[in-house]
């Protein structure tokens, strides 16, 4: 589906959610959009890194807003192909953003990291002319997406990977959800668990394993960090259902609030909907014990 045919169905406050993505929601949304696409928010190596608002119209004070990154092992992938997975925070009545980067074809890790940085530190920068509430901003991704979900939540700006954002304003988000992500890229690079899309991803980089670990969410592990909801198969082939694990345990061992959805024999995504209802009917309890819930819209009784 278009940005222009999903504008004009919002409009109608009525959208059909076929994907199985977003099943465990209702199959109507009755709270009404702007669309605003591809907006350039970065400008690196001549490519220009953009994304997608969808900004509520009903309500006047600022609304949490989920800042969604696609998928595809950081080598392919668009924000289009995830329009269906922001559907169910639109039903909450989120603003979104819907976030696209550099691919490996155009750069080399860190580069994708960098770019999402970038979006939130956009976000931050933008919130005021559409509404996003600065303290309820929560990252969101699946698979290479969720990964960077987790490095936009959980990198420290010691690192410097936020450089070349415009602005200073501090980059912090109130929670990250996961799908299913990459939390360690150097155990993908060799060994048992290698996966063609992290080698291609860090190239023949002579650095390869010291760049991996900085940009592994692991890495960043420390107290004081925002909560964490992670949603993993345990019978992933793709992103071993471990790196979750490891992130739960990292996590709690310095008290920083962390769940972690299992799915029992669940794969590489493609849930089933009872599968997708419990994932999200835990996401949304997770964001409720946080605050981080939409105002009803002043049009409504």
């Amino acid at each position: 589906m278009s940005l222009r045919a999903l504008s004009l169905v919002l409009c109608l406050i009525v959208l059909p959610a076929p994907a199985a993505f977003a099943q465990g929601f209702s199959t109507s949304i009755a709270t009404p959009y702007r669309v605003v696409p591809n907006i350039t928010y970065l400008t690196a190596n001549n490519y220009e890194a953009k994304l997608d608002v969808y900004s509520r119209t009903d309500v006047t004070t600022p609304q949490p807003t989920l800042i969604w990154i696609h998928g595809g092992g950081w080598i392919g992938g668009n924000k289009e192909s995830a329009t269906f997975s922001l559907l169910p925070y639109l039903e909450m009545g989120w603003n979104v953003v819907n976030v696209e980067y550099r691919m490996a074809r155009v750069s080399l890790a860190p580069a994708a990291v960098e770019d999402c940085l970038c979006a939130l530190r956009w976000v931050i920068r933008n919130a005021k002319q559409y509404g996003f509430d600065t303290a309820k901003l929560v990252v969101s991704g699946g698979s290479a997406g969720g990964h960077l979900a987790l490095t936009t939540a959980m990198t420290p700006a010691s690192t410097g990977l936020d450089r070349q954002c415009p602005g200073t304003e501090e980059l912090k988000v109130a929670a990250a959800v996961d799908w299913y992500g990459i939390t360690d890229v150097a155990d993908l690079l060799e060994g048992p668990n290698i996966k063609t899309y992290a080698v291609q991803w860090l190239g023949s980089l002579p650095n390869r394993i010291e760049v991996a670990k900085r940009v592994s969410p692991l890495t960043y592990v420390r107290s004081g960090q925002p909560p964490v909801i992670s949603i993993h198969g345990d019978a992933d082939p793709t992103v071993p259902y471990n790196h979750s694990v490891r992130l739960r345990e990292a996590l709690t061992k310095v008290g920083v609030d962390v769940e972690l959805v299992t799915i029992p024999g669940g794969k590489h995504g493609g849930f089933s909907r009872a599968e997708n209802q419990k994932a999200y009917g835990s996401i949304r309890a997770f964001l409720a014990k946080h605050g981080l819930i939409a105002t009803t819209s002043s049009t409504q009784d």
